[in-house]
């Protein structure tokens, strides 16, 4: 026999009553309601939302000072347009769904912030290319995604630009380079050994993957070491 509202207890009484057809409300009230509050619950998680993509959000934890004093000397920050980018332009996407993966994945800047990883300028410089290689990483395997938030090939005006960022441009849309292989230290200070670095992690992108080998040795019939040998072969060429 089910307990008594009496029993239950005050959170029992509540989720019984949000569970309880209404008798009192009519049918275009309660839709009526939930659409405002839908509104109201979209609003604010938007507003939010806006909230965490501020500069003073994103600076406003102790481990950040160092990024902003790198990023104040820099062209995103001050140049002779007037037109700024913050942080959330160049680390955050504007699509919704990639924009909302990058909320989640920065939760571990809080676990971060709270264990005290970088708190020190010492731990900051220790961690620095490993924290610059995982940034590089994402951008190159999303073809700069948030560099295209202001900045796009098919809009270059060539002949506006210096004739070597001309060049540049035009040998990237040619060989199907993105923005990072050219711009890692575009915000923040490079640090040691990062062309190394960034050589590893093109070349782990570029690699085929596991996957792909045994797809193609088992339609071929060899193993992958065969597989291997003959793709070796054929770049050489």
């Amino acid at each position: 026999m089910a307990d008594s509202p009496e029993k239950r207890g005050w959170l029992g009484r509540i989720w019984n009553a949000i569970w309880t057809p209404a008798v009192m409300f009519s049918t275009g009230f309660l839709l009526l309601a939930g659409f405002l509050a839908g509104i109201l619950f979209w609003g604010g998680f938007h507003w939010t939302l806006e909230l965490t993509n501020t500069e003073e959000f994103c600076t406003s934890c102790h481990t950040m000072e160092t990024n902003l004093g790198e990023y104040r000397e820099t062209i995103h920050y001050n140049n002779h347009s007037g037109v700024r980018a913050i942080c959330s332009d160049c680390h955050v996407p504007d699509e919704w769904s990639h924009k909302i993966k990058a909320k989640i994945m920065a939760v571990k800047d809080v676990y971060h912030e709270l264990a005290g990883t970088i708190s020190t300028e010492e731990k900051y410089e220790d961690h620095r290319l490993a924290m610059a290689s995982a940034v590089w990483k994402k951008m190159k395997e999303s073809d700069s995604r948030e560099c295209r938030n202001c900045h796009n090939f098919d809009y270059m005006d060539f002949t506006l630009q210096e004739t070597r960022a001309a060049s540049e441009h035009q040998r990237a849309i040619d060989t199907g380079m993105t923005c990072i292989d050219c711009h890692q230290g575009i915000a923040h200070s490079l640090p040691p050994g990062y062309q190394e670095e960034y050589q590893k992690i093109s070349d782990s992108l570029s690699a085929p993957s596991k996957e792909m080998l045994q797809r193609h040795a088992a339609a071929s019939g060899n193993d992958i070491r065969t597989f291997l040998k003959n793709s070796t072969d054929q770049g050489g060429h």
